[in-house]
């Protein structure tokens, strides 16, 4: 067994696999200047291919995303660790435990964050601060642990959480369109206990610091309030681009996802990340590209944005 489309779990790590096995529980590893950067993953799981890719024919996005009998394609849950040298960073944290079991029957999502942590090296304790892009139960679902009981705690009970405060608005209100994307349990007890830092649109409009090398801006469109974490050190750039670019096979502006609350504000927001990604050459790094984690982004010879290098 090699491969995470392999298996699907209710959590628990298969006995065949090691916990030193890179080529599924590490996905990537790379530097931005004096940062360390590791991509850690909760496993695969699937959604379908039409949400994914909104109003794109099926003919042409199943070149890039071959779809299953159920018409749902492939999707990882990448978790990226920065340890700065002062301070350890983790974005974003995956699906968790949470997911009722009709949940985990439709995703096949594996839950397996904690054990992709533990063969990097991570120790939950050392994490200092956990960034969420938005509060869709898959980027945030490992805040917080369920436990047999019915009790919630930490994941990580020594970081500083911090999410957008209209996010958190937005979930409570429960609105049809998107309730089902919202789990309180992944949040309020963090808000609650003074965990969680809510930030505010007119701190971060433009760019608002996290810690030194780490800052958030903007980008809406997938949630009004979506975020991407920029990650800079030694004069390189790094960007947590979240579901604004989820995979690599969404590079073309307009192959925005059903999903996206405000679609045509997602394909002006791309072309404004292309503006200064792709002269720039940062390194872009993807929330559910599972193969695909991360990558330089140039144009092709049709003017379309295309992965120029993999690292």
């Amino acid at each position: 067994m090699n491969r995470a489309e392999d298996f699907a779990g209710s959590g628990e790590i298969p006995a065949e696999l090691s916990a030193s096995d890179d080529s599924l529980l590490v996905r990537a590893r790379t530097r931005v200047g004096e940062f360390e950067l590791t991509v850690c993953t909760d496993g695969i799981y699937k959604l379908d291919g039409g949400a994914m890719f909104g109003v794109v024919p099926k003919t042409l996005w199943e070149k890039r995303a071959p779809a299953d009998e159920q018409n749902r394609i492939l999707l990882g849950l990448n978790t990226v660790v920065v340890r700065t040298g002062k301070q350890t960073v983790v974005i974003e944290t995956g699906i968790g435990n949470k997911l009722s079991a009709k949940m985990r029957d439709i995703h096949s999502n594996q839950e397996l964050l904690p054990h992709s942590l533990a063969a990097a090296g991570v120790r939950l304790d050392e994490v200092d601060v956990v960034v969420n892009t938005h509060l869709h139960f898959d980027h945030c679902g490992w805040n917080t642990t369920l436990h047999p009981d019915g009790s919630v705690t930490p994941t990580f009970p020594n970081a500083r959480y911090f999410a957008h405060r209209g996010e958190v608005e937005h979930g409570h209100l429960q609105l049809d369109r998107d309730k089902v994307s919202y789990l309180s349990p992944n949040y309020d007890p963090l808000i609650e206990s003074g965990q969680m830092t809510l930030l505010d649109a007119d701190r971060i409009r433009t760019h608002a610091e996290i810690c030194p090398g780490i800052s958030v801006e903007l980008f809406p469109g997938h949630t009004a309030q979506l975020m991407a974490v920029h990650i800079e050190s030694g004069g390189e750039h790094a960007c947590y681009i979240s579901d604004l670019i989820p995979t690599s096979a969404h590079l073309d502006p307009t192959w925005v996802m059903g999903y996206d609350l405000d679609p045509l504000r997602s394909i002006a927001e791309r072309k404004r990340f292309y503006t200064r990604a792709i002269p720039e050459q940062w390194l872009v790094l993807f929330t559910h590209d599972h193969r695909t984690p991360m990558a330089r982004i140039g144009v092709n010879e049709k003017g379309k944005p295309v992965v120029s290098a993999r690292r």
